[in-house]
C-alpha cells in the first residue's frame, strides 16, 4: 500500500460527466441524475483499502444523516480488479448490501472517471456545490488506521454545513485525504 494524498488541483471545476453501473443493481447511473439537486459528495473508494475500511461504517452513517438533509453521495471504485479482485463488482455489491449503503456504489472499469476527477487515492473525496462546481478536495477527517483519532467526518461536515447554510466554502485550509493509491491498470 502506497500512502498517497489527494491530488492538489484548483477548485471550481465542473463535475465531469460519467455513466457507470451501480454494483448493487447493475443499473447505469449518470452524473446528471445523481447530482441534480443539492450539494454532492463524490468519494473514490474500494473494498480492500485499510484507510477506507477504517472510516467506512462511520462514513455510511454520515452519508445517511446528510442525505436526509438533501446532500447527494456517490461512491466509485476504479481499481484494477485483475490485481485486486476484492474490488470487483460482486464484492462491491456484497459490501454495499452488508453495510446498507444509502448511496450508489459505481464501478469504473475503464478508470476514465477516476482520471477525469483527478482521483489519486482511496478514499479520495470531492464535494460539489448545487451548481456542480467543486468546492472541496480533502479528507473526511484526521482519522487514519493506527493514529487513534476518532472517525467523525469533521472536515466534510464543516463543508456540508457551510453549503447547506448557503455560504461559500473557503479554499484555504483544506487538508488532503490520505490513503492507498488507486490501483491503475498496466499501460501497454
Amino acid at each position: 500500500m502506497a500512502r498517497t494524498p489527494t491530488t492538489d488541483i484548483p477548485l471550481g471545476f465542473p463535475a465531469p460527466d460519467f455513466a457507470l453501473p451501480d454494483a448493487r443493481t447493475g443499473t447505469l447511473r449518470n452524473r446528471r441524475e445523481l447530482m441534480e439537486a443539492g450539494p454532492t459528495v463524490v468519494v473514490f473508494m474500494c473494498n480492500h483499502c485499510p484507510f477506507v475500511v477504517h472510516i467506512l461504517p462511520q462514513f455510511v452513517a454520515f452519508a445517511k444523516e446528510y442525505m436526509a438533509r438533501g446532500v447527494n453521495f456517490i461512491a466509485i471504485s476504479s481499481n484494477d480488479v485483475a490485481g485486486y479482485p476484492m474490488d470487483g463488482p460482486e464484492h462491491m455489491k456484497a459490501l454495499a448490501e452488508e453495510l446498507d449503503f444509502g448511496f450508489p456504489y459505481l464501478y469504473d472499469e475503464g478508470q476514465d472517471v477516476a482520471r477525469a476527477y483527478a482521483a489519486a487515492c482511496t478514499p479520495d473525496f470531492s464535494v460539489f456545490d448545487a451548481g456542480q462546481r467543486c468546492v472541496y478536495r480533502g479528507q473526511f477527517d484526521g482519522a487514519r488506521p493506527g493514529n487513534d483519532v476518532p472517525v467523525t467526518g469533521a472536515d466534510i461536515r464543516q463543508v456540508l454545513d457551510t453549503l447547506l447554510a448557503e455560504k461559500a466554502v473557503p479554499a484555504a485550509g483544506q487538508i488532503p485525504s490520505l490513503g492507498c493509491n488507486i490501483k491503475w491498470k498496466p499501460t501497454a
